[in-house]
């Protein structure tokens, strides 16, 4: 695992709260890569990234009826996807104010407010009863949780016996940290991406298993999703928000300009994208 010093809650709170409009400006309603075929793929962002979710919820044997906890949900796009089309019923959790109201709008919007809570939560102190739910989901959010290992404790028991954790996450590469210049690169996207650590594919695995889940499924999607980040890029440019964002905010500022550093981490291998699903073991 790779750390970075000095990243707080309020800090990752108030990026979200300010960046989510550019957010759904530059990618649209899921804050999440897309996942593609291979490079020369044509299918478009939002298919590719409506794919990542529905491989995801396949591999996570998402199903009608399910009780789902996603966490770091955004603006609802994963949770207002499992209740339209998987029947779930899913509670979001996010520190941001602003991706709150944005994903209750949406789910009114879209006719499944019934079926969807949203809840301004911190992952790592909100308590839920044991049992609760069928699948702990989360999408690119566990990046940002200060005690990885912790969290997998509290998930599993928030799972019923036979319920299952649904993860993608960014990833430290095995040998990043014995690797003056990949720990460097990774370094640099914990600071500018607000991750107090990224974890590796091992620590992950181990982190689940000392909670006593059972590691199903583990896949690396790294050259499937990097296209993310070139189009990111091309888009910031092309639209001009790398001048707008530090008039908004200089914290922006350092996120947008850092979208190479993350693609090139994914090029030199510092980095990975990994897909887990897990199990709670029946009683």
């Amino acid at each position: 695992m790779i750390s970075a010093a000095g990243i707080t809650k309020r800090a990752i709170q108030s990026h979200y709260d300010v960046a989510t409009p550019f957010y759904r400006l530059l990618w649209g309603p899921h804050i999440h890569h897309g996942l593609w075929d291979d490079a020369a793929s044509t299918l478009a962002p939002h298919d590719a990234q409506l794919r990542l979710t529905e491989t995801l919820a396949d591999l996570g044997r998402l199903r009608a009826g399910d009780r789902v906890l996603d966490v770091g949900c955004g603006m609802g796009g994963s949770a207002i996807l499992l209740a339209k089309a998987r029947g779930c019923r899913v509670t979001g959790i996010t520190l941001s104010g602003l991706q709150r109201r944005w994903a209750r709008t949406a789910a009114w919007w879209q006719g499944v407010a019934a079926a969807t809570e949203f809840r301004r939560a911190d992952a790592e102190t909100e308590v839920f009863a044991p049992g609760s739910f069928d699948v702990v989901w989360s999408i690119e959010c566990t990046e940002h949780l200060a005690d990885k290992r912790r969290f997998f404790e509290r998930a599993a028991a928030w799972l019923r016996p036979g319920g299952r954790v649904a993860i993608c996450a960014w990833l430290a590469a095995e040998d990043a940290a014995a690797t003056e210049a990949k720990r460097r690169q990774v370094e640099r996207v914990c600071e500018a991406f607000l991750c107090p650590s990224l974890g590796s594919f091992s620590d992950y695995s181990s982190w689940m298993e000392q909670a006593g889940l059972v590691v199903d499924e583990t896949r690396d999607w790294t050259s499937r999703v990097a296209r993310t980040w070139e189009l990111c890029e091309s888009r910031v440019r092309s639209w001009g928000i790398d001048r707008l964002a530090p008039w908004i905010d200089p914290a922006q500022a350092l996120f947008v300009d850092h979208f190479s550093t993350l693609l090139g981490a994914y090029r030199s291998g510092a980095m990975q994208y990994g897909c887990f699903v897990a199990q709670r073991p029946p009683a």
